[in-house]
């Protein structure tokens, strides 16, 4: 049997189908009888299966021009969806290889329907009007990068005297600018480092804002990385574009182009850019001693890494605390220049974590373990079978939307849900008798029955606390997995999280 391949708006006769899928999110009334079943799970079995072709894909577009400054090239699933297009074309594939039924694929995405076009067994309907999304986000990216350039400008003039108040040759902790992390000195990836040792000074990422850096620099030891960058480079971030080969791998070009487009209709390029200039700068000005930040492996850092050894500068990579096996970029087997832009030493969250990055190709002499600030210490009476779900919402607003959906559709007019949103992420619902909005974080909440969460640290901490925890596996994306092997969440969909529950 073949695949028929069609867009929501140019659907084929019923009875030339048997069974149906959507990709991407594409939204059809069809017969849900004969919808493909278990899709969110089958998702993410074929993402896991291309996540070593997304590595050996990664290492040529990194080496392709301005490919340092992207994130498709590094792997980065939570930033990239190049390798959920992956999957999808592997799912495509394999229902084309069925023998038994017809299926037919729907694909609104103007990109990804020409990729699986080329699939063999693929019989494509009218492809999607491609020059219009294309024409929107070059013009959604010039936009996006003249607004970076302003703002980078206005922060390299407004925090350019913390120049002047950083000492030279000192051990640095490079931090995110996050909303928990206060001006005496705690910080929310790395405690009360700042208070324990004097001779620390904190940096800033150029990601936060000025008047942010002003409150956390009351304390006279904390200096943004704007600081350092030249106002009149600001002018040069409009221009800033990923531009890989062409094509890359003949039978990917189709993704790979989406992939550029998407990543140059923004202003993720621009910044990235801003923040190895403000990073050189810095380093070159004040050499610090070592240099520890909350590690991810991001283009950013491999730029840092580099720098930082041709100076002789000691790297240290806290790794960050919610990595599981789907954060390949991790690794450094999708970097062009290997190792030589992974930290001098990473500090591991534990032992599993460890095994996992020394599999990915890190050697072991550079992992230590150390442990996470992030995680909080769990008292006597926080499961009870009787309490209330506790819902970690996601960063992902479309995963948070589809979390709330299955909550709506486990309610049963007696089970309790007190949701938590994603600090860095607001979420707004509706809030009633059973679904209720909670600021407390899950170490500091007690009488939880069930932790539902789909990305994050949540997972982690639900199954450290000894509560039950649900992940919802999404069917139109991939949740991010990010536990550790031996840690293991109970999948559910918008359907079983009620029946899971009573479970």
């Amino acid at each position: 049997m073949t695949v028929s391949l069609h867009t929501s708006s140019n659907l084929p006769k019923p009875n030339t189908y048997d069974l149906w899928f959507a990709v991407t999110g594409t939204q059809a009334a069809l017969d849900p009888a004969r919808r493909l079943a278990d899709l969110g799970r089958k998702l993410e079995e074929a993402f896991d299966a291309i996540l070593g072709d997304w590595w050996t894909v990664g290492r040529e577009l990194g080496a392709s021009q301005s490919g340092g400054l992207a994130h498709t090239p590094t792997g980065a699933a939570f930033i990239s969806d190049f390798g959920q297009m992956l999957a999808w074309a592997r799912l495509t594939a394999e229902a084309a290889e069925n023998a038994d039924k017809a299926t037919l694929v729907l694909c609104d995405d103007p990109w990804l329907f020409r990729h699986l076009a080329t699939l063999p067994g693929v019989r494509a309907g009218c492809a999607p009007v491609l020059w219009l999304s294309e024409m929107h986000l070059a013009i959604r990216g010039v936009l996006s990068r003249i607004l970076v350039a302003a703002r980078m400008f206005a922060a390299a003039i407004a925090l350019k005297p913390q120049r002047h108040r950083t000492d030279k040759n000192c051990p640095v902790l490079l931090v995110y600018g996050h909303p928990t992390s206060t001006a005496d000195g705690f910080d929310a990836y790395f405690g009360t480092m700042m208070r324990d040792l004097p001779g620390l000074t904190r940096v800033v990422h150029t990601d936060c804002p000025t008047g942010r850096v002003k409150e956390l620099a009351a304390n006279g030891r904390t200096v943004s990385l704007h600081a350092w960058g030249n106002p009149l480079f600001a002018f040069s971030l409009p221009f800033t574009r990923w531009s890989p080969n062409a094509p890359i791998k003949s039978s990917l070009e189709w993704l790979v182009r989406r992939a550029a487009v998407l990543e140059n209709g923004g202003g993720a390029l621009a910044m990235t850019r801003w923040q190895n200039h403000c990073q050189d700068r810095w380093l070159v000005n004040t050499l610090p001693i070592s240099v520890s930040w909350s590690w991810e492996n991001h283009p950013w850092e491999r730029a840092f890494v580099r720098t930082a050894r041709t100076l002789g500068v000691r790297t240290v990579g806290s790794q960050d605390t919610d990595v599981g096996r789907h954060q390949i970029n991790m690794s450094a087997n999708s970097n062009p220049d290997g190792l030589n832009s992974i930290p001098d030493v990473i500090i591991c969250n534990g032992p599993a974590y460890r095994d996992e990055l020394q599999a990915w190709g890190i050697p072991s002499e550079r992992l230590v373990i150390g442990g996470s600030y992030r995680i909080g210490r769990f008292e006597d009476g926080h499961y009870d079978p009787q309490g209330p779900v506790f819902v970690a919402l996601s960063a992902i607003l479309a995963v948070s939307t589809e979390m709330m959906r299955a909550v709506e559709e486990a309610r049963n007019g007696t089970r309790r849900f007190l949701v938590k949103e994603h600090p860095m992420y607001p979420f707004d619902f509706a809030e009633t008798e059973d679904v209720l909005r909670t600021l407390k974080t899950l170490p500091d909440s007690s009488g939880i029955c069930a932790v539902f969460y789909s990305t994050g640290l949540s997972g982690l901490e639900g199954i450290i606390s000894g509560t039950p925890t649900l992940r919802l596996l999404p069917e139109d994306r991939i949740a991010i997995d990010t536990l550790p092997a031996i840690c293991t969440a109970t999948p559910v969909t918008i359907n079983t999280l009620g029946i899971k529950i009573i479970k």
